[in-house]
């Protein structure tokens, strides 16, 4: 089996996927907290990779991007990533 843990140093840390378009501004938002957090994240560019917006709405059951996964636990968008970070939440999820 695969792991979907990413170790970097002695600190193991989360798989974080994240289903954008280029001219998204909640994908952009979403990328950014990322970024300010140092941790690694893959794109998934559903407007560069059609096929990929499919297996975006089969694992999400969502349409709208983006769409946030953390070891293959869908989160939600943009305004449920940010919910979790307010209540302290987000920062377990991103380190195991």
């Amino acid at each position: 089996m695969e792991s979907t843990e990413l170790t970097v140093g002695k600190i193991s840390m989360s798989i974080i996927e994240i289903y954008t378009t280029q001219y998204c501004p909640y994908c952009t938002r979403a990328k950014m907290l990322f970024k300010q957090k140092n941790i690694p994240f893959k794109e998934l560019a559903i407007d560069t990779n059609r096929g990929l917006r499919k297996i975006m709405q089969d694992r999400s059951g969502g349409h709208t991007v983006p769409q946030i996964f953390i070891d293959d636990q869908h989160i939600g968008g943009c305004d449920d990533l940010f919910s979790l970070e307010r209540k302290g939440q987000l920062d377990p999820l991103l380190s195991t």
